[in-house]
């Protein structure tokens, strides 16, 4: 039996009975917190990096984490968005890179993916982020210029993902709010984009004024 078989069979003797009661509220509906978009690669559990429970986030992946432009044409991120948005009024959107990513290092040369043609097409998307690299960082070693990028496309990315309508009425009404995230696979730590001053900040820091802020409302309570 394949171990991921056998991860079911536990799920299902042990696991399940522990949280019955939130899975009979589960089977009911679904209101996330965060639609969680971040890269198809094995090594990112989005539960374990976010100590979540099932329900609480609405999760979508794919190579590079990437968020095409809205167009006309239907995709599957497309309406990915247009559900958790417009359907499940879902108030936080995510999009998490990570260190070590097979899709970025394959976007830095693109022309050498001629074996994986619609890999190498939808990396176009990321190709923005390829060009800032080249840009600004023709003195960097190998291991800066990757950060940049993966940086960088987080930052394009959340840029595409404002062109799609649901999200643009959500930000006019300030229902929504996005969150750019880098994982460092190795170190566990993760960074995010404080579009505020253009860096990119330890989490702590980045949400530092709203756990003050919960803290406060916790203690009138």
């Amino acid at each position: 039996m394949p171990s991921f078989a056998q991860g079911v069979v536990k799920f299902q003797r042990e696991v399940f009975p522990e949280k019955q009661e939130l899975f009979e509220r589960l089977s009911t509906g679904q209101s996330p917190e965060a639609l969680f978009i971040t890269c198809s690669d094995s090594r990112i559990e989005t539960a374990m990096l976010t100590q979540t429970d099932p329900g609480e986030l609405f999760i979508c992946r794919n190579a590079g984490n990437i968020v095409p432009p809205h167009t006309n044409q239907t995709g599957g991120m497309t309406a990915s968005i247009e559900f958790a948005v417009g359907a499940l009024k879902i108030p936080h959107i995510v999009i998490c890179g990570h260190t070590e990513c097979g899709a970025m290092k394959g976007a830095m040369n693109r022309a050498g993916l001629t074996s994986l043609p619609h890999v190498r097409e939808w990396l176009g998307y990321s190709q923005g982020a390829v060009d800032i690299v080249e840009a600004l960082g023709a003195g960097l070693d190998p291991d800066a210029k990757m950060k940049m990028l993966l940086e960088q496309n987080v930052i394009l990315q959340l840029q595409h993902l404002k062109t799609h309508p649901t999200v643009a009425v959500a930000l006019a009404q300030k229902a929504v709010t996005l969150h750019g995230w880098v994982y460092d696979i190795k170190t566990g730590e993760v960074t995010a984009y404080d579009e505020t001053s253009m860096t990119w900040v330890s989490v702590e820091e980045r949400y530092a004024a709203d756990m003050a802020e919960a803290v406060l409302h916790s203690h009138a309570c």
